[in-house]
């Protein structure tokens, strides 16, 4: 097959133009993106591409590493290797935006502001739309949390089990929300935030976190869920803005407050 380039650079202007690698690279990222390519499909072995675009293995392989990079292909090297579609990751998304807000100097409170701006919105959005499917999901969350709350002695949970189980609740709303670029941006925003609470709790709970303060969490979420539950979407707004108010106290009480968004992913 024949990949052709963009023709009609501006005046003026000095236009690169596209290696082959990145054109074959951008013709694949193009049937991944169509769902022409669904994730879990592996690409044809390289001999079959090679032919297909009438290259070497060398420039197929650099358009290879370009798709690796973006999460949407992951090689496995030998015998019985090859290229096998993925769905694209939000977690790189948000390297690249965080490495874009710190050359502006942006903080990790200054995300976690941003996040309290586009989340609470969702939160309405998904009472206002709420299916079975959803309650379920969310109850689902919830029950593990109370579950690893309660198999400890010190009712204090394991630090990593809790806050991918509160990042499961958040992500639940971005996605149920039923907007989808709301739902990419946040994602994004969250996953910075998520990164941030790993490197919070990476020595382990404080003195300051007693038993309380997790139970109040839980029963911050099931208030949430009957709001849901209710199609409640204004009281479900407010209050998942509240939420998050309170848990910014927590998340940001330290010195990791003015954190670089950058330093995060480091």
């Amino acid at each position: 097959m024949t990949l052709a380039q963009d023709s009609g650079p501006r005046i003026g202007t000095v236009v690169r133009a596209p290696k082959t690698a990145e054109l074959i690279a951008t013709h694949l990222r193009r049937r991944i993106v169509r769902g022409e390519l669904p994730p879990g499909e592996t690409l044809p072995p390289e001999l079959q591409l090679m032919e297909q675009y009438g290259v070497s293995r060398p420039t197929l392989r650099e358009a290879f590493r370009i798709l690796e990079a973006e999460t949407l292909i992951s090689v496995r090297r030998g015998s019985r290797g090859g290229a096998q579609v993925m769905a694209p990751d939000a977690s790189v998304a948000a390297r690249y935006v965080g490495i874009l807000l710190q050359t502006q100097g942006t903080t990790i409170d200054d995300v976690y502001q941003a996040r309290m701006i586009s989340e609470p919105p969702c939160a309405r959005m998904l009472a206002a739309n709420r299916t079975e499917r959803d309650l379920e999901d969310l109850e689902a969350v919830v029950l593990a949390l109370k579950d690893e709350v309660a198999a400890r002695d010190t009712f204090v949970p394991d630090p990593d089990s809790w806050s991918q189980l509160t990042y499961r609740f958040h992500e639940l709303i971005l996605q149920r929300c039923g907007n989808r670029t709301l739902a990419i941006q946040g994602a994004v925003l969250q996953e910075i935030v998520a990164t941030h609470v790993r490197t919070r709790i990476a020595t382990g709970f404080t003195a300051d976190d007693s038993p309380e303060r997790f139970q109040r969490a839980i029963r911050s979420y099931q208030k949430f869920i009957r709001l849901v539950r209710d199609k409640d979407a204004a009281g479900a707004e407010a209050h998942w803005l509240s939420h998050m108010e309170v848990a910014g106290h927590w998340l940001l009480k330290d010195d990791l407050k003015t954190k670089p968004v950058v330093d995060l992913f480091s």
